[in-house]
C-alpha cells in the first residue's frame, strides 16, 4: 500500500487500503464472536454452589451467591465464598492457597473465636473461598463474596501491579517481548502457535522471493520492479489462515457443547481427535448411573429379589419376592433380621429420597414425582429400605436415633460407618457398609463363614451386580470416634446386590471406538466379576478373546499395582478392565500408556482423580457427579456423564483436524500456484525489458482475500467424512503437515500454477504473436490489449481452479464423483456431495458469479484490476479446468491403487482393502464384506 501511494498510484493504493481495513474489521468481528462463544461455554463449567433458599435445596452458579445464603459443601467442592460454619461432619479443608499450610484444617461450627485479629489459618469456624473440601461435609452461611473474600483481597492487591522483578529496562524489554508475541500470533494453543510460526516462515520466504525478483532486474529497482516483488511476496502469504482457524475452532467448541462436552482448555480441542486409548469409569458413564437394588441376602432369612422396577427413585415401583412369594412391609414383623438389615442400609446412608412437586423441578435428579439427592448407590439402598417403611426419614421421625459420629466413605478404604445412639434401647450402635473383600475380613465370624459369604458375593457379582456387605455391632467400652475400633469385629447382617444397567448407546459407542482404532479400558471400583460382566455386555471384552490374553485383559487393582513398571511394559496388552480401581492405579495406567507411546483420555469425578486427569493427555471430568476439583483439573467436562459423548468428542476432534488440514491445503495450493506463475512470469518482458505481471497485485489480493477466504471457511465448517471413525488416530507429533498433505499441495499447486502459465502463453503467444506491449503493469494503452486479456484469462483460470479445489480437497483419496457413496450413488451423486455443505456450496457459487463482474465491468476492470473482458479465451479456461480435474482425479486414483497416504491406512493392525465405498466394514477383529 505504501509503495503504491509512494508512486502516486492512488487507485491501487486505496483498494489495497480498503482490503486491509476490511480484513482487520472482519478479523476483529470473527475473533470477538469466537471469544464470546468461548466465554459463554466456559461459564457452563464454572463452579456451582449447593444453596438452601426458601427451604429448598438449589444449585446455582457460585457468582450468584449473596451474603446470608446457606451453602452446603462436601468432599471435592471448591468453597464458593467465605462461609461461617453452622454444621459440620468430619469437615476438613485445604487452605494452602491462602495460608501455605500443606495439611488440611479441621473445621467446626462449635468453635468460637475470641480474638477478632486471629490469623485466618486459626479460624476453625470459617471456610474460605477457593479452598477445597478434602474430607467430610458441612453447612455454612455466606459472610463475604467476590472481592470482599480473603482471596479477593489478595486479588485486589495484585490487580494492576506487575510481578516482574528487575529494573525499568528489564520490565520494558519483557513488555516489548510479550507485545511482539501477541502481534506475531505466538500466543495460543500449540496448533495456533505452530501455524503462526509457519506464517512467519512464509513471510521469510516472501522476502526471499522478493529478493529473487530484484536480482532478476539486476537490482535496478524501479517502481515496476518494486511492485512485482511485493506482488510475489503477497502471493506466498495465506492472509486469511489465522482468521479461518479461529472461526473453525470456535465452531468446533460450540459443536462439542451441543454434544454435551464443554471445552475448558483449547489444547484439548486439537488433541482429542488423536486419542488412541480411552480409560473410562463404569458407573454413570458406561452405565446409566441409576442403581437399583436387585437382590439382597439376609442371614436367617435367605435371598430376596426386586423385579419390575421402572423408576429407580420410586419405592412403590416394582415388586419384592422371597422365593416365589411376594412380600411387603408387613413381612418385617416376621423377621427381626430383615428389620436390622433395613435399619443398617437406611441409617448408614447420606442420601435422601422423597416425593417432589412435579411442577417445581429443581436442578437435582428428578424422576417422575420422586426426588433424590446423594450418590446413586446410597439412593438405591434408601429406596430399598423405604419399600418396607424403614427409610431414614421414617426412622428419624420417631426421634429415637441420635447421630454420634460418622466415618465417611473413602476410595482408599472402600467403606463407611456411622454411629448412632438409640434412645428406646439406650444403646450406642454402629452400622458399616462397603466392598465385600474389605468388610468381610473384619467381621466377627468364623473363617468358614467368611468363605461362604465371599462365595456368595462372587456369585452375585457374576450376575453383573455390585455387591455391598452390611454389618452392625453394639459399642461397649469403645470410643466411637476411633474408626479402627468401630469398624472391627462387627456382626454380619446382610448383602445387597445393586444393578446399574448399561446405557443404551454405550455398546454402539464402544464398537465405533474399536473400528476407529481406539482402545477402551474400564477402570472401576466395582468387584471384578461385576466389572467383567458389564464389560462383556457393552463390548469392551469380546467372547472370542484369545486364552493367552485372558489373564491380562482383566485384573484387580491389587494385581496391577503389584507389577513393576517393567512387568507392566512386558504385558502383551494392557488390561481392558481393572476392578477395585483406586486413583493411584489410574495414574499408573496413564504412565503405562505413555510408555507405549499411546495418547490417552482419562475420566474421573472425585478429588483423588485429579492427578490422573492432570497426567492424562486429555482429562475429562463428570459434569453431573464430578467434584469442582476434578473439573478444574480436567480439559473437558461432560455435561451428561455419558461415554457416548466422549466418542462424539473424539469424532468432532477428528473432524476439526481434518478440516484444518483441508483449508490449510486449499490456501497453500493457491499460494504455491501464484508463486510458480509469478516466478516463471519474470521471463515475460516487454519492449522496455520490464517483466509483465501475469497477475496484477489486486487480482492476487482478490483471489487470496475474497475467493479463497470464504472457500477455506466453508472447508472449516465441513461435516465429518463418513469414514472419519473408520481410520486410525492421526499422529499428533506429526501434526497437520503430514507427508500426504505436503505432496498433495505441492502437486496440485504446481499443476495449477503451470495451467495458469499455459493459459497466459496461449493468449499471448498463440493468438497475439508474443506481443507484451509496453508499460502494461501501470496502466492501459493501445499496446496492452493482449496482456490485459491474458491477465483476465489467468484470473478466471485461477479463480475457477480454486473453486474446484475446494470440492476436491473435501477428501484426500476419494473421487469427487464418489465422495459419499454411503449416502448417495449413481451419476448424480456428485451433486448431492457438493450440496451437503451448504456454506461451501454457496461460497463456490458466489466465487463463480462474482468473477464475471470483476472481469467485465468497464473502467473498474481495466483501471483497478489491470485486465479487460474476454471472449474465446473462455475455451482456454474450460480446458484448464478439465485438465486440472484430470490430474487431481488421476492422482487420487493412483493413491487408491497403490494404497498411499490415507488410502493405505490400518486399523488395529489390519490393512483396509480400499475405502468403505468398496463395501468393507470392521466387525470385531475381522473384516467382512457387507451383505446386500
Amino acid at each position: 500500500m505504501a509503495a503504491s501511494f509512494g508512486m502516486l498510484d492512488y487507485i491501487e493504493g486505496s483498494v489495497i487500503a480498503a482490503v486491509i481495513c476490511l480484513n482487520i474489521v472482519i478479523g476483529f468481528v470473527q475473533d470477538y464472536r469466537a471469544e464470546k462463544t468461548m466465554q459463554s461455554l466456559h461459564s457452563l463449567s464454572a463452579p456451582v454452589a449447593t444453596v438452601i433458599r426458601d427451604g429448598k435445596v438449589e444449585k446455582v452458579k457460585a457468582e450468584l451467591l449473596v451474603k446470608g445464603d446457606i451453602v452446603k459443601i462436601s468432599v471435592g467442592d471448591v468453597v464458593p465464598a467465605d462461609l461461617r460454619v453452622l454444621e459440620s461432619m468430619n469437615l476438613e479443608t485445604n487452605e494452602a492457597l491462602l495460608t501455605g499450610e500443606s495439611l488440611p484444617i479441621a473445621k467446626s461450627g462449635y468453635v468460637i473465636m475470641k480474638d477478632e485479629l486471629s490469623p485466618i489459618g486459626d479460624r476453625q469456624n470459617m471456610v474460605w473461598s477457593s479452598s477445597t473440601v478434602t474430607k467430610g461435609r458441612g453447612t455454612g452461611i455466606v459472610v463475604a463474596t467476590g472481592m470482599q473474600t480473603q482471596v479477593g483481597t489478595i486479588a485486589e492487591l495484585l490487580r494492576g501491579k506487575t510481578a516482574v522483578q528487575g529494573g525499568p529496562l528489564k520490565r520494558f524489554l519483557l513488555k516489548v517481548q510479550k507485545s511482539a508475541k501477541n502481534i506475531l500470533g505466538l500466543v495460543g494453543t500449540p496448533l495456533q502457535v505452530k501455524l503462526s510460526k509457519f506464517a512467519l516462515l512464509l513471510f521469510g520466504l516472501a522476502i526471499l522471493l522478493a529478493i529473487i525478483v530484484f536480482s532478476s532486474a539486476k537490482w535496478k529497482i524501479t517502481g515496476e520492479t518494486l511492485i512485482y516483488g511485493i506482488c510475489v511476496a503477497v502471493a506466498v502469504i495465506p492472509e486469511s489462515l489465522i482468521a479461518v482457524l479461529t472461526i473453525t475452532m470456535a465452531v468446533g467448541t460450540k459443536t462439542m457443547a451441543k454434544g454435551n462436552v464443554i471445552v475448558r482448555k483449547m489444547q484439548a480441542l486439537e488433541a482429542v481427535g488423536g486419542v488412541t486409548n480411552i480409560c473410562s469409569d463404569k458407573t454413570g458413564t458406561l452405565t446409566q448411573g441409576k442403581m437399583i437394588a436387585r437382590k439382597a441376602f439376609i442371614p436367617g432369612l435367605g435371598e430376596i429379589r426386586i423385579d419390575g422396577v421402572q423408576d429407580p427413585f420410586d419405592p412403590t415401583n416394582g415388586k419384592v419376592f422371597f422365593g416365589d412369594e411376594e412380600i411387603n412391609s408387613d413381612y418385617i414383623s416376621r423377621s427381626r433380621e430383615l428389620a436390622l438389615f433395613l435399619e443398617g442400609v437406611a441409617v448408614c446412608n447420606l442420601a435422601t429420597v422423597h416425593r417432589s412437586d412435579p411442577t417445581n423441578l429443581s436442578s437435582e435428579k428428578v424422576t417422575s414425582q420422586w426426588k433424590a439427592t446423594g450418590e446413586p448407590t446410597e439412593i438405591s439402598l434408601q429406596v430399598l429400605a423405604m419399600r418396607f417403611g424403614y427409610g431414614k426419614e421414617d426412622l428419624m421421625r420417631t426421634g429415637e436415633w441420635d447421630l454420634v459420629t460418622e466415618h465417611p466413605f473413602d476410595s482408599t478404604v472402600k467403606k463407611m460407618s456411622i454411629v448412632h445412639h438409640h434412645r428406646g434401647r439406650d444403646t450406642v450402635e454402629a452400622f458399616m457398609k462397603g466392598a465385600g473383600e474389605v468388610v468381610v475380613p473384619t467381621l466377627n465370624i468364623s473363617e468358614a463363614r467368611k468363605e461362604e459369604i465371599m462365595a456368595m458375593i462372587e456369585r452375585l457379582a457374576g450376575e453383573g451386580l455390585r455387591v455391598l456387605c452390611v454389618a452392625h455391632k453394639h459399642l461397649i467400652n469403645v470410643d466411637p470416634h476411633v474408626r479402627s475400633e468401630v469398624e472391627n469385629g462387627m456382626n454380619f447382617i446382610g448383602l445387597v446386590g445393586l444393578y446399574d444397567p448399561p446405557r443404551v448407546e454405550t455398546k454402539d459407542a464402544v464398537r465405533r471406538c474399536r473400528i476407529a482404532g481406539v482402545e477402551v479400558h474400564m477402570l472401576t471400583g466395582d468387584h471384578i466379576r461385576t466389572a467383567t460382566a458389564i464389560a462383556h455386555e457393552v463390548g469392551i471384552l469380546s467372547p472370542g478373546m484369545p486364552s493367552a490374553l485372558a489373564k491380562t485383559m482383566v485384573m484387580t487393582a491389587g494385581q496391577f499395582d503389584a507389577l513393576s513398571d517393567a512387568e507392566i511394559d512386558a504385558l502383551p496388552v494392557l488390561p481392558k478392565v481393572i476392578a477395585r480401581c483406586s486413583p493411584a492405579t489410574k495414574v499408573r495406567m496413564v504412565e503405562a500408556l505413555h510408555r507405549r507411546k499411546a495418547f490417552c483420555v482419562m475420566t474421573g469425578d472425585g478429588v483423588n482423580d485429579s492427578p490422573a486427569l492432570k497426567r492424562a493427555d486429555v482429562g475429562i471430568a463428570m459434569g453431573l457427579t464430578g467434584s469442582d476439583v476434578a473439573k478444574d483439573a480436567a480439559d473437558l467436562v461432560l455435561t451428561d456423564d455419558n461415554f457416548a459423548s466422549i466418542v462424539r468428542a473424539v469424532e468432532e476432534g477428528r473432524r476439526l483436524f481434518d478440516n484444518i488440514q483441508k483449508f490449510i491445503m486449499h490456501l497453500l495450493i493457491s499460494n504455491i500456484s501464484q508463486v510458480v506463475l509469478l516466478l516463471i512470469g519474470l521471463a515475460f518482458q516487454d519492449k522496455n525489458k520490464v517483466s509483465v505481471f501475469p497477475l496484477s497485485p489486486l487480482e492476487i489480493l482478490w483471489v487470496n482475500m475474497i475467493t479463497s477466504s470464504f472457500l477455506a471457511l466453508g472447508l472449516g465448517l465441513e461435516e465429518a467424512s463418513p469414514d472419519v471413525m473408520t481410520r486410525p488416530p492421526h499422529d499428533l507429533r506429526t501434526g497437520v503437515f503430514t507427508w500426504e498433505v505436503i505432496i498433495d499441495k505441492s502437486l496440485y499447486g504446481v499443476t495449477m500454477g503451470l495451467l495458469c502459465l499455459i493459459s497466459f502463453v496461449i493468449v499471448i503467444f498463440g493468438a497475439n504473436d508474443g506481443n507484451l506491449g509496453h508499460d502494461c503493469n501501470h496502466s492501459f494503452n493501445d499496446s496492452c490489449e493482449p496482456v490485459y486479456r491474458a491477465r483476465a484469462t489467468v484470473f478466471a483460470v485461477l479463480s475457477f481452479l480454486l473453486l474446484l479445489t475446494a470440492w476436491e480437497v473435501k477428501h484426500f483419496t476419494r473421487s469427487l464423483f464418489r465422495l459419499n457413496p454411503e449416502r448417495h450413488t449413481g451419476p448424480l451423486a456428485v451433486f448431492h456431495a457438493i450440496w451437503y455443505n451448504r456454506f461451501l456450496f454457496w461460497a463456490v457459487v458466489a466465487g463463480f458469479v462474482i468473477t464475471f463482474p470483476v472481469i467485465y465491468i468497464p473502467v473498474f476492470n481495466s483501471v483497478v484490476f489491470k485486465h479487460t473482458g474476454i471472449s474465446w479465451e473462455w475455451g482456454v479456461v474450460i480446458g484448464a479446468c478439465v485438465a486440472y480435474l484430470s490430474v487431481v482425479e488421476g492422482w487420487k486414483a493412483i493413491k487408491r491403487w497403490r494404497r498411499w497416504g490415507s488410502a493405505g491406512r490400518k486399523v488395529n493392525g489390519i490393512a483396509v482393502v480400499g475405502d468403505l465405498e468398496e463395501g468393507y466394514e470392521f466387525i470385531g477383529e475381522t473384516v467382512e464384506r457387507k451383505q446386500g
